[in-house]
């Protein structure tokens, strides 16, 4: 391990404790004989205990896992991945699995908190998109998500199984800027909807979208808006710092439910969001959008990691494989987040999967807010897939970004 690397494990340790702080402010079947197989590799005498955002950790879809694997007993606890992270990095031994956010893996594999997942113990792993095994030229290896959740250059061992991915957008009220002025990060910080718009308060998702704002805005020009250097850290900073005095935030929003209802009541016109909090708002007869962003997506990808010293490794590995089946994507997939694989097209009915992953017109009733003819916000996804302005990842300077991150709170 080279000095750095050591440096920065110990960092993560040191700063473990405060890390609560940052949550103030996702064709084939599953088995052929399900029964059979989860009665020959044990797993009725295994537990699987998972954490992670409420996104993926819902009750429905682990008693669905239950039932179709036959482990013994599921529970899960829904958290902040800052919380989570804490948790593990304290010791806790009452998980299983972290359904983890990629970008934050560095701070559980430096710490030996994971253990890696075959690829060859997931039988639904033949059908995963191209988008997790085939690195694209537009990014440096680890600036993508295959160059973050493989353990070996073989990609026969996973940090992380992806189970949803997405690329996320600018949430806003159509009744009040017109598309031109929402399709831009830049507006998360125009003046103009100052005292309400909204940033999150995860520093890893907020400092990217400065940076690209700053990029248009033609006040920096920061190669990969996810891995600034500390010099563009500062100037990132002393941005989100002056934004905040002048009072351009109407909150710095950590939780669902609080970004719908702010959303929803007109208190916050344009922020960063995430698309089932704008599904969420539509469904209450409320006018919001996704946006378009010129810059484009951000992208990330969540799925279950496995815990080191963890007695259950088979109920892991099956729940991951669980997800990779096709079946539980149907519930994020109608949420407005995608399924990593392609199992999905033979679960979901054929024309919500129309509408959801080709960009196709909605049929039938309406729902939720979407009415007969409407389509997605942003398109297909290919189209979406192929805006991406950056991948979440570690960045490497990591401790400078969170002490300015602090300063920024304290501002």
């Amino acid at each position: 391990m080279s000095d750095r690397s050591e440096m920065t494990r110990r960092s993560i340790l040191k700063r473990s404790a405060g890390m609560m702080a940052l949550a103030l402010g996702g064709g084939t079947p599953f088995l052929s004989s399900r029964a059979a197989w989860a009665q020959g590799t044990g797993l009725a005498s295994e537990s699987l205990r998972t954490i992670g955002l409420s996104v993926t950790v819902q009750e429905r879809i682990l008693a669905e896992f239950k039932a179709a694997s036959g482990v013994g007993t599921t529970s899960g606890t829904a958290a902040t991945f800052p919380d989570a992270q804490t948790k593990i990095l304290s010791g806790s031994k009452d998980y299983d699995c972290w359904e983890v956010i990629a970008e934050r893996l560095p701070s559980v594999v430096m710490t030996n908190n994971v253990a890696p997942i075959a690829a060859s113990s997931l039988k639904n792993w033949a059908n995963i998109r191209d988008t997790f095994t085939k690195p694209s030229d537009k990014w440096d290896p680890k600036a993508q998500i295959t160059g973050q959740i493989w353990q070996d250059d073989a990609h026969s061992q996973l940090w992380m199984v992806p189970a949803v991915y997405n690329y996320d957008s600018i949430g806003y009220n159509p009744d009040v800027l017109s598309d031109e002025e929402a399709n831009t990060w830049v507006a998360i910080f125009d003046p103009k909807w100052k005292g309400k718009s909204g940033l999150n308060t995860d520093p890893l998702i907020a400092f990217g979208q400065a940076v690209m704002a700053m990029n248009s805005l033609g006040l920096s020009a920061v190669k990969n808006p996810g891995n600034p250097s500390e010099a563009e850290i500062d100037e990132a900073a002393k941005f989100l710092v002056s934004k905040k005095k002048e009072g351009q935030f109407r909150a710095l929003w950590g939780d669902f439910g609080e970004l719908v209802n702010l959303l929803a009541s007109g208190e916050m016109v344009v922020c960063d969001a995430w698309q089932p909090a704008v599904m969420a708002v539509k469904a209450q007869g409320k006018a919001c959008r996704y946006a378009r962003p010129k810059e484009g997506y951000r992208a990330w990808a969540i799925g279950p990691s496995l815990i080191a010293g963890s007695a259950n490794k088979e109920a892991v590995a099956a729940y991951a494989d669980y997800w990779l089946s096709g079946k539980p994507g149907i519930t994020v997939s109608e949420q407005g987040y995608y399924s990593p694989t392609t199992n999905i097209k033979s679960e979901m009915a054929p024309e919500k999967y129309a509408f959801w992953y080709e960009g196709k017109p909605w049929v039938g009733a309406a729902e939720r807010g979407i009415k007969e003819g409407d389509l997605r916000d942003g398109g297909s996804l290919a189209e979406r897939a192929a805006n991406v302005a950056y991948w979440h990842q570690w960045p490497d300077a990591y401790d400078h970004l969170i002490q300015k991150w602090d300063e920024f709170l304290n501002a």
